[in-house]
């Protein structure tokens, strides 16, 4: 099991920053990709970015150039994902979610399961 906690967040202007954080524990050796969500109201959820376990990174087309993932390997339980959010719009608006994609292996079988985060509400104001 991947267990997901999260933190940042919250009201910005357009044009401003924020920087979401979300701490992966238990089996982190595991874990493919870490991936950020957003949902904005009325509007399906969407992957924003994704880093995978040798650090390549992915953008969505809406925030490259904006956004950047990143991530913080130096405790050995746990590693921390960032997502630092600049340039900020309205349209950034939305729920966002960490996740994990992890293999969970038992005997000669390998699953891909998902993690999720709690949401973390985004605001940014025109």
């Amino acid at each position: 099991q991947v267990q997901l906690v999260k933190s940042g967040g919250g009201l910005v202007q357009a044009g401003g920053s924020l920087r979401l954080s979300c701490a992966a524990s238990g089996r982190i050796f595991s874990i493919n990709t870490m991936n950020w969500y957003r949902q904005a109201p009325g509007k399906q959820r969407e992957l924003v970015a994704t880093i995978t376990r040798t650090s390549s990174t992915n953008y969505s087309d809406s925030v490259k150039g904006r956004f950047t993932i990143s991530r913080d390997n130096a405790k050995i339980t746990i590693f921390t994902v960032y997502l630092q959010m600049n340039s900020l719009k309205p349209e950034d608006t939305g729920v966002y979610y960490c996740n994990a994609e992890y293999q969970d292996t038992t005997g000669w079988s390998t699953t891909i399961r998902n993690s999720w985060g709690q949401g973390t509400q985004v605001t940014v104001s025109s």
